[in-house]
């Protein structure tokens, strides 16, 4: 089921998106190539906020995007990647990008949000606690 469309009273969709709103964003995006924050929803037509337009175009609308479920390679590569990075975060070339940005890097067609998406319901249930693991212990003598 999906959920009906409605305006709020800023006049900003919300809701769904429209095949009619995803063929404006495509065809400026095939135009233009890049959206220009806040003016996105000007500039291609729809009644969207910026944040709304950049999301739809990066985890549904492009064309690299791979829309079919992860293979065991990509699941086996996020475990292995999230076991190496961990919830830490990098202190060097790059500390601007998120864990998962990180993982997408190396899983090209694959966007930070799916693949957040795909830890979050599938792999981290998987991955079982070593119980040796000194990360799994809290040091209460420190």
């Amino acid at each position: 089921m999906v959920k009906t469309s409605y305006y709020d009273k800023h006049g900003v969709k919300k809701g769904a998106w429209s095949e009619e709103e995803d063929n404006k964003l495509r065809a400026y995006m095939e135009r233009y190539g890049h959206l220009n924050g806040r003016l996105a929803p000007k500039f291609t037509g729809v009644s969207r906020s910026g944040k709304s337009c950049r999301l739809r175009w990066m985890n549904h609308l492009r064309s690299n995007i791979k829309h079919r479920n992860f293979t065991k390679v990509e699941d086996n590569i996020i475990k292995d990647l999230h076991s190496k990075i961990g919830n830490n975060l990098l202190e060097d070339n790059y500390s601007c990008l998120s864990r998962w940005s990180m993982i997408a890097v190396e899983l090209p067609g694959r966007s930070d949000n799916e693949i957040k998406d795909q830890w979050n319901t599938h792999l981290k249930k998987l991955v079982k606690k070593k119980p040796n693991d000194a990360r799994n212990y809290r040091c209460w003598n420190t």
